[in-house]
């Protein structure tokens, strides 16, 4: 317990001073785009880690991989400096009002495979220093006032499966290669297109992502034979279509979705007063929860679909609505069914909100400490199907997504109960969401005491192997139903935190009464032995000796753990000495007090 709260201690002290070429390659950037007062104000590299700024997303070894700034005004040009940024996978910064040239630079991001600056002012010729981007999958160049040819160099991307260059002034021969890119999008330019070739202009599919630009450009100007008068009505068609509320489709890269396609149509965007009605004008006995992300209040649409519904606080994300919606149709993106589903949104200028369907049976934590006199507790078999259940949603996020999602505050309030107690994952993504300059941390920590790995303590930087971390504390709750932290067990001269008490009775081989009490002792030893082992693995002090989520999931159902445990115990000697040690070092006194109120930086939901 001490060393704990040494690095704690250590943490909440240390001030964070970034010097790596990202945080200095990003800030560029934001100077570049002539970014106000009021936008990306957390982008300071002097200060946060970048992987901690407002619409950043990084890879578990803290590589930034995704930078996205859409719809927010700039009216500066693009830093050539971001060409320094190789690990990056998607950059979109459609919707604003950025001039000049686009880099030569932007040709060194080799791990690019999304790059989005449609409807912008760009001006100049497209770069063919473009052409080196060999992973890039996704272009967007649409709606700018780029000039001269399309270089040759495009036609040899060999992942290349998107490419949107209309409404532009571009000039020329096609390249007769980009033909065949299964979809494109070449009109509203003066290139010469049908008369000398015999393709038209726009891809079939390509079609249907093309701008209002480009189309009434096509009604307007486009002429000639027959092929072309029919690509007109088509696009007059899909123009009328998308007036009555059709919804351009946004193309990420998902495992799982056919062609990697998600569409955000079923995200609906609430009104305010809609929400103030389903909440009983947010009254405090709708209120199901509370924790360091806002209230979550129970619901009732005017249909009669319950809902639940968050109240941010923190919210004051640079960039404002657009940033926000933006982050959350990532959030949305990430579909499976031991995650909790996004139904909506609702945002005004003081308000953010999440909707999500109710959970009928609340939270994990929930059915472990405070269920009410009559109300069932979670039998062993159920114990066990939440466990597998929330490994694989977190699996999901880790692994399956790209970029990848890191939840940042696992444990028991944060695991929802369906109607058939299916664990569903909730909150995750959140921490991209909220202004984290608010945070009452300075090192910026999202989570709740005794869940937190030390190493996110220690440098403010998470990645997967945290999440892990705190899998695997819930997984000790599920066994206890105790929490993570209890100071009440100093008075019995015990461990605090419940991951030191469990070792303790597992050397002692006392696991038998460690086991919740509630169960009465309707369990199976060797699967209660079974969990606590993927637990322990899942909490070691060293985060690359944590195992993944997908090892998580196959140690659940019976493959591999009696190999890993084996080596575990091995390191673990050789800790247990090395914390003894240290712990003759730090002495915290007997009059320390503790309040385990404040304890929680990110509280139950």
């Amino acid at each position: 317990m001490e060393l704990y709260f040494a690095v704690l201690a250590l943490a909440c002290l240390q001030s964070f001073v970034l010097s790596d070429f990202q945080g200095d390659a990003l800030a560029s950037l934001r100077d570049s785009l002539n970014a106000t007062n009021g936008q990306l104000m957390d982008w300071n590299p002097n200060q946060v880690n970048p992987c901690t700024w407002s619409n950043v997303m990084c890879d578990p070894n803290n590589n930034v991989v995704s930078v996205t700034l859409s719809s927010m005004n700039f009216s500066g040009s693009l830093s050539p400096k971001v060409g320094l940024l190789r690990t990056l996978t998607t950059l979109t910064l459609r919707g604003n009002g950025i001039t000049g040239e686009i880099p030569e630079e932007y040709g060194n991001l080799k791990s690019l495979t999304n790059l989005d600056l449609e409807n912008n002012r760009l001006t100049g010729q497209i770069p063919a220093s473009l052409g080196n981007l060999k992973k890039l999958q996704f272009l967007s160049l649409s709606e700018n006032n780029l000039s001269g040819s399309i270089p040759d160099s495009l036609s040899t991307l060999p992942n290349l499966i998107n490419l949107q260059l209309d409404s532009n002034n571009l000039g020329g021969q096609i390249p007769p290669a980009l033909f065949k890119v299964s979809k494109y999008n070449l009109t509203g330019n003066k290139l010469n297109c049908g008369i000398n070739l015999p393709h038209p202009c726009a891809s079939d599919s390509g079609n249907s992502g093309s701008s209002r630009k480009s189309k009434v450009g096509i009604i307007i100007g486009v002429v000639g034979g027959l092929v072309l008068l029919l690509l007109c009505g088509m696009l007059v068609f899909l123009y009328k279509g998308r007036r009555n509320g059709y919804r351009r489709e946004v193309f990420v890269d998902v495992a799982g979705e056919v062609d990697g396609r998600i569409a955000f149509g079923q995200l609906k965007r609430f009104a305010w007063r809609e929400l103030q009605i389903a909440t009983d004008n947010f009254s405090e006995k709708s209120v199901l929860g509370q924790g360091g992300f806002g209230k979550v209040y129970k619901g009732v649409l005017a249909d009669g679909t319950k809902i639940a519904v968050k109240r941010l606080t923190d919210f004051e994300s640079p960039g404002g609505d657009a940033a926000f919606q933006c982050e959350v149709e990532m959030i949305s993106v990430a579909v499976h069914k031991n995650l909790l589903r996004l139904i909506g949104f609702c945002t005004t200028p003081t308000e953010r909100l999440l909707v999500y369907p109710f959970m009928q049976n609340l939270s994990v934590a929930y059915r472990l400490r405070e269920v009410k006199p009559g109300e069932p507790v979670l039998d062993w078999s159920t114990r066990k199907k939440v466990a597998l259940g929330a490994a694989r949603g977190l699996e999901y996020l880790h692994e399956h997504c790209n970029p990848k999602i890191i939840h940042r505050d696992v444990k028991a309030a944060n695991v929802l109960l369906d109607e058939d107690f299916e664990a569903v994952v909730g909150d995750f993504g959140l921490a991209k969401l909220v202004d984290v300059r608010r945070t009452n941390v300075t090192t910026q920590v999202r989570g709740t005491m005794g869940h937190i790995a030390p190493e996110y303590l220690s440098t403010g930087k998470s990645s997967e192997r945290t999440d892990v971390f705190g899998y695997g504390i819930m997984l000790l709750e599920l066994v206890t139903g105790q929490r993570a932290i209890d100071f009440s067990r100093l008075e019995e001269e015990d461990d605090v935190l419940l991951l030191d008490h469990v070792k303790k009775l597992e050397r002692e081989k006392k696991l038998d009464a460690i086991v919740d009490r509630n169960l009465n002792k309707n369990y199976n030893m060797q699967e209660v032995e079974m969990m606590i082992k993927v637990a322990l693995l899942c909490t070691q002090a060293s985060p690359e000796e944590r195992p993944l989520m997908s090892e998580v999931v196959r140690m659940l159902e019976g493959e591999g753990l009696a190999e890993r445990w084996e080596e575990w115990q091995h390191i673990e000697v050789t800790r247990r000495q090395e914390y003894e040690r240290l712990q003759r070092r730090f002495d915290w006194g007997e009059d320390s007090v503790y309040n385990q109120d404040a304890i929680e930086l990110s509280g139950g939901r």
